[in-house]
């Protein structure tokens, strides 16, 4: 696999497809010094049977947040921001307010690492209204600015560096400090200091006219074919608004991966770049955690970083291993459960290319029944109240107990795997609090779970590796706390 050819990838993709069908699939390979590799499957629309090709326009979604973090970083290079510093010192169209006075200000850095306390929902009754990820508005709307949509304050919900929650208005704030310290508006900025030097000529945050006769039609699958999805406009552009070709992604990557210098020009340093991958928040140290904006994680000894993009009907993927200078990428128009397949595909892509064996289910260790007894018992997530990705995972707990002769993990969640359970299997044989959990039939291949301990040595958190999700045991006898699954 290292010596991937067209052919070799045009042959994968047949593979994936086979498995996972999709209206459009775009996937692409870069490796430093190598020409990169570039394949197109299915249509962009259906109706006029326009083909995927690289110059197609996609929705890459949260993708986005990575460029908007590169550019917080490019003032950083310049000393114009410091990581730690308060994120209101840099604020001028609004203000992050915590709910209690003694909670500490929120940094850049916990803005970048999603641990800030900032809410995944300003109005919480959206939630119910919209299948959309966020707050969003028709694309004939007058989007609101972000100070008027916040009338000037937005309310943390919890203490800044407290808790993990993934949300698009903490990285919608960052875009608005690179706005407010420059003094110019962020789809300007990026095209002037991300997308010109990388080559990125059909790339932009806006929906620009000179990109929408290429752009894709989005499609949720339905039993009778492709259903086509109205699009909207997201209020937090700068954490998931980018509309970009499979083409200019790979000069994205191929920067990312390659020390930062694109075709025009450097984006950032190496060092900084380094910086960007290493990790900046672990909810253990057996956990990679995240770097800044950047989900981290290991295949095999090596070091990657990754990030996922979403908006209904369009899925899209970059995986990094920056050591190995190689990254791959893949986006899609329509197909179903692509949140989940389309990051396990190329992560074994990435696997693959860099000689990584893949992650298994271990049975060369033995199971340490001995230690179960002070594992089992109800975990409570440790997550803000409009937190949809605790909810949607853990639901209103989390209980680990013994089921005949089985260590099984369980969450009353609506996610029916998580439902039912799942068996813990021995990660590490020189650390018993490791396990793994099988999630091959789902398209996801492994996942890992960590169980934390205080000073006292007992065990008290329970953490899921690559979600960066945790949960707290609770006192009392929790094996009766949650019904039995086999109940059900």
């Amino acid at each position: 696999m290292p010596g991937l050819t067209q052919q070799g990838l045009e042959q994968r993709v047949a593979v994936i497809l086979n498995r996972w069908p999709a209206v459009g699939l775009a996937v692409g390979v870069v490796r430093r010094g190598s020409p990169t590799l570039l394949y197109s499957h299915g249509v962009a629309n259906v109706a006029d049977r326009t083909s995927v090709t690289e110059h197609t326009v996609f929705r890459i979604g949260s993708i986005t947040k990575t460029f908007t973090a590169v550019a917080l970083m490019q003032l950083w290079e310049q000393g114009l921001v410091d990581l730690d510093q308060p994120a209101n010192d840099y604020l001028r169209a609004f203000e992050l307010v915590p709910s209690k006075p003694a909670w500490r200000p929120p940094t850049l850095r916990h803005l970048l690492t999603h641990t800030a306390g900032v809410p995944e929902w300003v109005h919480p009754t959206r939630m119910v209204r919209s299948r959309w990820f966020g707050e969003t508005f028709a694309l004939e709307e007058r989007l609101p600015t972000l100070g008027e949509f916040y009338q000037g304050r937005l309310r943390l919900d919890a203490e800044p560096g407290t808790v993990w929650a993934y949300t698009d208005h903490g990285i919608a704030t960052v875009g608005q400090i690179v706005e407010d310290v420059t003094r110019v508006p962020l789809h300007r900025y990026l095209a002037e200091h991300v997308f010109a030097p990388l080559g990125m000529t059909d790339s932009d945050l806006l929906r620009a006219e000179r990109l929408q006769g290429r752009l894709a039609t989005g499609y949720t699958l339905t039993r009778s074919g492709p259903k086509s999805l109205t699009d909207r406009q997201g209020l937090t552009a700068a954490a998931g608004a980018i509309y970009s070709t499979p083409r200019d992604m790979a000069r994205y990557v191929a920067g990312l991966v390659g020390g930062g210098i694109g075709e025009h020009g450097a984006i950032l340093k190496p060092e900084t770049l380094a910086t960007m991958f290493a990790p900046h928040y672990q909810p253990d140290p057996r956990i990679p955690g995240m770097g800044l904006a950047f989900w981290r994680g290991e295949l095999d000894g090596h070091a990657v970083v990754e990030h996922q993009g979403v908006v209904p009907g369009f899925n899209s993927q970059i995986y990094l291993a920056p050591e190995d200078g190689v990254g791959v990428m893949a986006f899609t128009n329509g197909s179903r459960n692509a949140g989940s397949w389309l990051v396990a595909e190329m992560a074994r892509l990435l696997g693959d290319l860099i000689d990584a064996s893949e992650d298994r289910i271990r049975t060369d260790i033995p199971q340490r029944p001995d230690l179960w007894a002070d594992l089992c018992g109800w975990y409570r997530p440790r997550a803000q109240r409009t937190d949809m990705m605790a909810r949607l995972m853990m639901g209103a707990g989390v209980q680990v107990s013994v089921r005949r002769g089985r260590l099984v993990l369980r969450a009353l969640s609506p996610m029916p795997p998580l439902y039912r359970g799942l068996e813990l299997h021995p990660a590490d044989r020189d650390d018993p609090d490791v396990f793994q959990i099988d999630l091959g039939r789902y398209g996801l291949g492994t996942g890992r779970i960590v169980f934390g301990r205080d000073r006292s040595g007992q065990a008290t958190r329970v953490h899921f590796d690559g979600l960066l999700l945790s949960a707290e045991k609770q006192a009392g006898s929790p094996g009766q706390r949650l019904p039995v699954a086999g109940n059900h």
